[in-house]
């Protein structure tokens, strides 16, 4: 039966329609060749509407499960909305594609029950190495980007982001994530969040999440919550959405438009 309920929960990509792809905007799209990962990566990108008539760089939404038949559309399609409404600044999206998530999103585990998800997990690591040294530079190159970086997702994506602002917090600025899969590894992240989260951060830095009323999620979401409001770590902005009305399976698009507009509501230098 956990089997089964960790299935839920681990498959939440949403499902997207041919229709909703015929009208998505790809700006560009390009595939690495990745040495790190050892496979070829397709990434998706988007540019404001005024990118190729302004000379301004912009900031970076790297977004998870990015392909045009996972999250990339909705987002793309609320991103757009926002930003012609000046609800939120502009910003250039980089969705990245999977290959195969469960191996890329999740960090090491002890839990028999973890390990039965797929034949492959626990790489969570060589796929940030693969953002940090390989897709972020490409993207540098290519696009006039300000330096400023947010990264976007939720379940198992969620956990990446969660255990990316954890373990390696330089990598982006503002951290988003939906309802993050923080059981893995019988919830070690939010078990040791004391002793893993700093007392401040060299730089200003964004955290924004949110809990669906799935208890086997909202109740870890609620406590790294707790920690959070004791530990008051310096140069930290965060804030908590407890979403009791929502499944894990419909959270995503329920609190887009509020957590992009927290993060990005106002210019962002």
């Amino acid at each position: 039966m956990k089997l089964y309920v960790l299935f839920i929960f681990l498959s939440s990509v949403f499902v997207i329609s041919s229709q909703e792809v015929a009208s998505v905007i790809v700006s560009d799209s390009f595939v690495i060749e990745s040495k790190i990962v050892n496979e070829r990566r397709k990434i998706n990108i988007w540019t404001p509407p005024n990118y190729n008539v302004v000379k301004d760089s912009f900031p970076i939404i790297y977004l998870l499960d990015g392909g045009v038949y996972e999250d990339y559309p909705h987002i793309i399609e609320t991103i757009s909305k926002l930003i012609e409404a000046k609800e939120m600044s502009p910003v250039i999206v980089v969705g990245i594609e999977n290959t195969q998530r469960r191996r890329d999103m999740t960090g090491n585990t002890s839990v028999k029950s973890d390990m039965k998800i797929a034949p492959r997990i626990g790489g969570s690591g060589e796929f940030r190495s693969f953002i940090e040294k390989e897709l972020i530079p490409e993207v540098n190159n290519r696009y006039r980007v300000t330096g400023k970086k947010a990264i976007l997702g939720e379940s198992l994506a969620g956990l990446f982001i969660l255990e990316t602002f954890f373990l390696q917090s330089t990598l982006f600025d503002y951290y988003i994530a939906m309802d993050p899969s923080l059981w893995w590894n019988e919830h070690h992240l939010v078990k040791n969040a004391d002793n893993l989260l700093p007392e401040s951060f060299l730089n200003e830095k964004k955290l924004w999440f949110a809990g669906s009323k799935t208890k086997t999620i909202s109740k870890h979401t609620e406590k790294l919550a707790k920690t959070l409001k004791i530990k008051q770590i310096k140069k930290l902005e965060w804030d908590y959405s407890y979403q009791p009305k929502e499944e894990h399976g419909t959270i995503y698009k329920a609190t887009k438009i509020q957590a992009l507009t927290w993060v990005f509501g106002s210019k962002v230098n």
